[in-house]
């Protein structure tokens, strides 16, 4: 009896140490909510979100997000996100006010919560991180406008939804830079959306051509806008009359750049920008992070930002893509 004891006494204790152990290093879960699945840009952003992971060596990412650009697809994924208790959620905003109230109730459980890409509301999250500057992007879009067509002539964005934070205020950056005499002879005649969906973009972009004869130039600071723009002038047959330009993945524009459609193209590397994003995340998770102002928070490889008084930090400023070199990084993203 005395032996029974002892062996089931023995058998309690390495039940309970392998418990404790697989207790401590259980991975911490950060889940990475993009705009939407299917988009080049957010599955290159899961790459380096997995590099960071490893990097880390105890934090699990969960990819996921809606299947169409919407608040409301958002909102459902962060509710269930909230239930399995995740460590912290890093998101890219359909809407900037829309989301709130749900990430409020994440925070109030404990769960960090970092906006990347495009921000959610200063009440809504604890950081957020621009992936570059916005009046960098601004002047980036303008002057990659002007190399296309040259000082002067008609240009017209496409954007994402009406509602995406970063779009419209790269558009209000556009706009200051196009009002500086250096600019004053291009035109901004129009501005549509196309909802990040490809179908929509490419229908705007062949609205935009109907509508504007004397178009010049699309520019789209979408991934999606950007590569649907480039391939409606291709079908149009409108290479060497117009040009496209914007935020676009290497992989999903080096053919647009070979036939003539699209000039350049600037992005920063989204790569980058999961992998920073997760960083900044776990830090908040370890509090290593508070969210003031001024306070420096590590991007492991990227370096290190300073919160401003918004608590948001910008990643890095956006990089130029052409004929030069835009085969060597579509093998990247």
């Amino acid at each position: 009896m005395n032996n029974r004891r002892t062996t089931l006494s023995l058998a309690l204790v390495a039940a309970l140490g392998a418990f404790s152990a697989e207790s401590a290093m259980a991975a911490d879960k950060i889940a990475l909510v993009v705009k939407s699945l299917g988009n080049g840009f957010f599955d290159a952003a899961h790459q380096g979100a997995q590099e960071a992971a490893k990097e880390l060596k105890d934090v699990e990412i969960i990819y996921t997000g809606p299947a169409k650009a919407t608040a409301e697809g958002q909102i459902e994924v962060i509710n269930t996100l909230i239930a399995q208790n995740v460590k912290a959620i890093v998101i890219s905003a359909n809407d900037p006010d829309a989301l709130v109230p749900v990430l409020k109730k994440a925070m109030s459980r404990g769960i960090k919560v970092v906006s990347f890409d495009s921000s959610v509301r200063k009440d809504g999250r604890q950081m957020h991180l621009a992936p570059s500057s916005n009046a960098l992007i601004g002047q980036k879009l303008v002057t990659m406008a002007q190399d296309a067509v040259g000082k002067t002539g008609e240009i017209a964005v496409l954007s994402a939804t009406a509602q995406a934070t970063n779009q419209n205020i790269w558009i209000g950056e556009m706009k200051k830079v196009l009002a500086q005499p250096a600019y004053s002879g291009l035109k901004l005649v129009s501005v549509v959306y196309g909802d990040d969906q490809t179908d929509k973009s490419y229908r705007e972009a062949q609205g935009l051509f109907k509508s504007h004869p004397n178009l010049k130039a699309i520019v789209a600071p979408t991934t999606v806008g950007v590569a649907a723009a480039a391939k409606a002038v291709q079908d149009e047959k409108k290479v060497g009359q117009m040009f496209v330009t914007g935020l676009g993945l290497p992989s999903e524009m080096a053919g647009h750049v070979k036939s003539g459609a699209v000039k350049n193209f600037a992005i920063w590397n989204p790569i980058d920008l999961g992998y920073s994003s997760v960083h900044a995340a776990y830090a908040f998770v370890k509090g290593k992070a508070k969210g003031q102002a001024g306070e420096k928070i590590s991007l492991g490889r990227v370096g290190t930002v300073t919160l401003d008084k918004d608590n948001e930090a910008a990643m890095a400023e956006p990089f130029t893509y052409d004929g030069s070199n835009v085969e060597k990084f579509a093998k990247f993203f």
